[in-house]
C-alpha cells in the first residue's frame, strides 16, 4: 500500500473521559472523524487503534475497522507504531480521534509530499490564525516555518514575537501527521527531548534531533474536543454548515 491512516482513539482521556464516543449531532465523535478520513483520496486503508473494547465495538457498529491496542502506550504515536508494524505500507498518517471537523483534503495535503519526494520523512499542517484569542490560548499550538515550508519551531506561545511590526501572520499548527513508515520507527525510538518536555509537544523531539518536518498550509480548520465546551462549539459549526 502507498498510505494507510491510523486513528489512535483513547477512551480514558483525563479532561473528558470517553470523548471519542460523545454524541455529536447523532453520531459519536469518532464516527465523524472516520467518515471524513475515509473521503481522503490518498489512503488505501483506515484503522482505528483503540485502547478500550467500548471504542472498538462502537467503531465496528458503524462499519469501521478497529483493532485493540495495549493500554500502557504513553502517546498516540506509540499506539500507531503497534498497529502498522506488520503492515506493508510506504506512508502512515496519524489522524486525531477527537477532531470531528477534519476535512479529507487535509490528509491528502500531507500524504502527497511524502509520496512525491523521498527526501521528506514527516509532514504536518498549518493554518492562518484569524482569531486573536487563539494567539493567547496555550492549547492552540503555533508554528513558524522556513522559506521552503519546513518547521523551524512549534510553541504554545505566540511566535514569532512582533517586536517591530504590526500585521504579522501567525499560524496555528494542526496536529495531523504523516510519516514514512521507516521514519515513524526512527521517531518513536528517539528519547524524549528537553524541548518536548518543556512545551509538552511531541513533535519537538523531531526538530531537536535534527530532522525536518514539512508543513503544508490548509484553508480548513478543526476543533479538538478536549472538553464538553469544545463539543458544543463543534456542534455549532456543524449546525451552521447545515444551514
Amino acid at each position: 500500500m502507498d498510505a494507510i491512516g491510523i486513528i489512535p482513539a483513547r477512551y480514558g482521556s483525563t479532561r473528558f473521559e470517553g470523548k471519542v464516543l460523545a454524541d455529536l449531532m447523532g453520531k459519536p465523535v469518532i464516527q465523524h472523524v472516520w467518515e471524513n478520513a475515509k473521503r481522503a483520496s490518498t489512503l488505501n486503508d483506515l484503522i482505528v487503534a483503540a485502547d478500550d473494547e467500548k471504542v472498538k465495538e462502537e467503531v465496528e457498529r458503524f462499519g469501521g475497522k478497529a483493532v485493540l491496542t495495549a493500554k500502557e502506550h504513553k502517546t498516540g504515536t506509540d499506539r500507531l507504531r503497534e498497529v502498522v508494524n506488520p503492515i506493508n505500507t510506504k506512508v502512515v498518517v496519524n489522524i486525531q480521534a477527537d477532531e470531528p471537523l477534519l476535512h479529507p483534503s487535509m490528509i491528502d495535503d500531507i500524504v502527497t509530499p511524502l509520496l512525491e519526494d523521498k527526501g521528506i520523512l514527516m509532514t504536518t499542517l498549518k493554518k492562518k490564525i484569524t482569531d486573536p484569542e487563539d494567539l493567547r490560548n496555550p492549547n492552540v499550538v503555533k508554528v513558524v516555518t522556513d522559506k521552503n515550508g519546513y518547521a523551524l519551531y512549534f510553541s504554545r506561545s505566540p511566535i514569532p514575537f512582533p517586536r517591530f511590526h504590526d500585521g504579522v501572520v501567525f499560524y496555528k499548527h494542526i496536529g495531523l501527521y504523516g510519516f514514512t513508515k521507516e521514519f515513524l520507527f526512527t521517531f518513536t525510538n528517539l528519547p524524549v527531548s528537553a524541548l518536548e518536555n518543556i512545551e509538552g509537544l511531541e513533535q519537538l523531539r523531531v526538530l531537536e534531533n535534527g530532522y525536518k518536518i514539512k508543513v503544508a498550509e490548509t484553508q480548513f480548520d478543526t476543533i479538538g474536543i478536549d472538553t464538553p465546551e469544545d463539543l458544543e462549539r463543534a456542534k455549532e459549526v456543524l449546525i451552521s454548515r447545515s444551514k
